[in-house]
């Protein structure tokens, strides 16, 4: 099977690739409201688009935020078309994603998982925050983080300038 190639989206028809992608799925497929998909984030975050041969098939988003007193990446909006879902094109999208964020210089990823997709996240390193669920978008989510060794403790300070 073809594998994933993860690239930034850096023109305004990669842009509405994306923008297809994340209607398709969340908006038509997970019935999200329109105003909270297109929450404002989008032009202070980076975007990722995965293609397949030359097909655009998956979706990823990044920005940075603040968690405990950090400043972490947190990764958002990942999506993969129903057709290729199963095939693994979603743990890559996520070890990119990680990826990209790391050349941006951040070992700490924050992200707010669909909670009946904690365990896929789990099994690439991420931990919940805390125990409580919540809802986004009328979708029950966790809070989770991965860092380097683990745990919040090891995060550097990046609330600073150097």
């Amino acid at each position: 099977m073809p594998t994933l190639n993860v690239r930034p989206v850096r023109s305004a028809a990669t842009w509405e690739a994306a923008r297809y992608i994340r209607r398709r799925v969340f908006i038509d497929e997970q019935h999200c409201p329109p105003a909270e998909e297109w929450d404002g984030h989008d032009s202070t975050s980076r975007h990722l688009l995965g293609w397949l041969n030359d097909a655009p098939i998956a979706v990823a988003r990044w920005r940075a935020v603040p968690h405990d007193d950090l400043i972490v990446a947190k990764l958002e909006r990942f999506a993969v078309l129903p057709t290729f879902r199963g095939a693994g094109h979603g743990r890559t999208l996520v070890r990119s994603t990680e990826a990209d964020a790391h050349q941006a210089g951040f070992d700490a990823f924050l992200l707010h998982a669909q909670a009946h997709l904690e365990a896929f996240y789990a099994s690439m390193g991420y931990t919940r925050t805390h125990d409580d669920e919540f809802m986004e978008a009328g979708i029950p989510h966790v809070e989770m983080l991965k860092a380097p060794d683990g745990t919040a403790d090891a995060l550097p300070d990046r609330s600073t300038s150097p």
